[in-house]
């Protein structure tokens, strides 16, 4: 049985109401999922049996749903509790959003600016120091704005030279340090005064023949970058 770590939330957005789910009302979905027991849930989430039910209760009144279904037992007892077709679904998107921050839970942060906004083409152009990188647009942004650039790690791509393909972003740079770790190699890269980070695997390490101070061109798609404003 799993369970997640403490401080994450999940907004759940199910025609037009929210509710944040935090850990412990995910962990408790999540066990009752395993065990088919509220009781059992509520011991592994660590929780009173009446907080669960509260748990319980306020996500239901809060989404106007019903998220779980017990079924009572005979005379020798034996009740049910299983997660509703609404609280599987709501379970399966929070594994998701695990899922995800657990591919990417390494990421590049850049700070930059916005320079070009093109709504006919839906990308915008931002500058981080010497460089120009190309993203999707995002309505909220202006010219101008401040913005953190998230790129994970495993979303920078390696290669001896510029190649014609879907990938927006090219950039010339130089390996300044390389480690490995658990199998992976993990390549440090000046890129115009920038430094970005990529994993890739041994067999593509001994493809392109790297080595410290080798030039590369690195590439990633718009669509790979996340931004905040800051």
């Amino acid at each position: 049985m799993t369970d997640v770590k403490a401080g994450v939330e999940y907004n759940i957005n199910l025609d037009g109401k929210s509710f944040l789910l935090n850990t412990s009302k995910y962990n408790l979905l999540n066990f009752i999922n395993e065990t088919g027991s509220l009781t059992e849930a509520a011991k592994l989430t660590k929780i009173s049996y009446r907080t669960a039910l509260n748990h319980v209760e306020k996500i239901e009144s809060t989404l106007d749903i019903s998220i779980v279904d017990t079924q009572k037992g005979g005379k020798g007892g034996g009740g049910k509790t299983s997660l509703t077709e609404e609280g599987y679904s709501i379970l399966k998107e929070c594994k998701k959003i695990n899922a995800i921050m657990e591919l990417h839970r390494e990421v590049n942060e850049i700070e930059a600016t916005v320079l070009e906004i093109n709504k006919s083409e839906g990308i915008m152009k931002i500058q981080m120091k010497e460089i120009e990188i190309n993203i999707p647009l995002n309505e909220k942004y202006e010219i101008g704005d401040k913005i953190l650039a998230l790129i994970s790690y495993d979303n920078i791509f390696l290669m001896l030279n510029p190649q014609e393909s879907s990938i927006r972003n090219i950039l010339k740079g130089k390996i300044v340090e390389m480690s490995l770790e658990n199998e992976i190699i993990r390549v440090k890269m000046d890129v115009g005064g920038i430094t970005l980070f990529s994993d890739i695997t041994l067999s593509a390490e001994k493809a392109l023949n790297l080595s410290l101070g080798k030039e590369i061109y690195i590439g990633f798609k718009a669509m790979s970058v996340a931004t905040l404003k800051i």
